[in-house]
């Protein structure tokens, strides 16, 4: 059942938070209401977890802002999109799962197990043209990584024989160690170092991967990056990360960080583009049509009579897509009136005449 509560309450940041901020309230928040914090009790917990799970994913987090947390179609969290919008990637700028916040707490005592169940994590960085920031693009990556073996399907044995339970941790995936010591004994729990966590291993290795489940190879993923994505947003695509030994074929997730190149002509601020526009003295006063280029191509901007220095023009959608599909931002003009350093003497004799018609004599201003 979803929350009752604000989600941005829960998480305790203003609805205009940043991906950045939202992952850092979480973070905080997760560690003062953990299980472990609160004597057992894990509704906090629970409810924290849901809105940092609706919040993180922009497509979750536009359905919350729209329909609240029963979402569209009565699915908690804005449930039309399901997970990972954008054909499954996640904008949520994190590099981090929920898990981390347990593991945390937990470290090897009951965790340990858990963590070598998962595949790895990986973050890569991806540099990409201002207007295909603006556009959308679709790039591929080269990675080495641990991949899962296509020979034994990650299970690490030989096709045709089967797996056999572990006989050293007789299953349970973790071997209970007592150490003795000043305090007493002390049980400590890690990992099984025979079957890495696994509780099974094979009885007949396979002899590409020697029973690990996984082979090191070269790997294109492809990034489809959406149409207004910001310098610095973090992509997530899921099960795009390395295997492990022990993951049984699963893999982890990979953190696609977005680094935009600054372009010379424009700068961008928020979902609106700016830029400068210089026109000279005479046709600041008596008006001008200029030619403005924009990231759709060159358009035409009237400059009307009189345009004094410092005047911003707006070209109304001519901006950055929004993120999530709702729209364009705005092209910003800012005209700068230019001055002439240099004059002929016949420009100074028109200049001087235009001063006395305006009724000012030379060297002194009279308003």
């Amino acid at each position: 059942m979803a929350s009752t509560r604000d989600y941005y309450d829960i998480l305790g940041v203003p609805k205009s938070a940043s991906q950045d901020e939202i992952k850092r309230a979480y973070r905080k928040q997760a560690v003062k209401v953990h299980p472990d914090k609160t004597g057992g009790d894990d509704t906090k917990f629970k409810e924290l977890g849901n809105a940092y799970e609706t919040l993180s994913d922009p497509q979750k987090r536009a359905a919350y802002d729209q329909f609240g947390a029963d979402g569209p179609q009565g699915f908690p969290g804005g449930g039309a999109g399901g997970a990972g919008g954008f054909g499954g990637f996640d904008f949520n700028g994190a590099g981090f799962d929920f898990s981390d916040i347990l593991n945390q707490f937990m470290g090897q005592q009951g965790g340990g197990r858990r963590q070598q169940q998962g595949g790895r994590d990986l973050e890569v960085g991806l540099t990409i043209e201002f207007s295909e920031a603006v556009f959308g693009t679709e790039k591929t990556i080269t990675l080495d990584l641990d991949d899962v073996c296509t020979t034994c399907h990650g299970n690490g044995a030989k096709p045709g024989t089967k797996l056999k339970t572990c006989e050293t941790c007789k299953g349970a995936g973790q071997v209970t160690r007592v150490q003795q010591t000043i305090l007493g004994a002390i049980q400590q729990q890690s990992v099984c170092p025979t079957c890495n966590g696994r509780g099974e291993i094979p009885e007949t290795p396979c002899e590409v991967c020697h029973g690990s489940g996984v082979k090191r190879r070269r790997r294109d993923i492809k990034v489809k990056i959406p149409a207004g994505i910001d310098n610095g947003a973090t992509m997530r695509l899921s099960g795009e990360g390395a295997t492990r030994k022990g993951a049984k074929g699963a893999k982890g997730d990979l953190y696609v960080q977005i680094r935009v190149k600054a372009d010379r002509k424009f700068v961008r601020e928020g979902n609106n583009i700016l830029s400068e526009a210089t026109i000279p003295m005479a046709q600041a006063a008596l008006g001008i049509d200029i030619p403005v280029v924009t990231v759709d191509g060159e358009v035409t901007l009237k400059i009307p009579a009189g345009t004094q220095s410092g005047k911003v023009f707006k070209l109304s959608g001519r901006g950055v897509p929004s993120v999530h599909g709702h729209g364009r931002g705005d092209h910003l003009v800012r005209v700068t009136v230019e001055t002439p350093s240099k004059l002929s003497g016949r420009q100074k004799e028109l200049l001087e005449e235009f001063m006395n018609e305006s009724g000012h004599k030379k060297g002194f201003f009279k308003r």
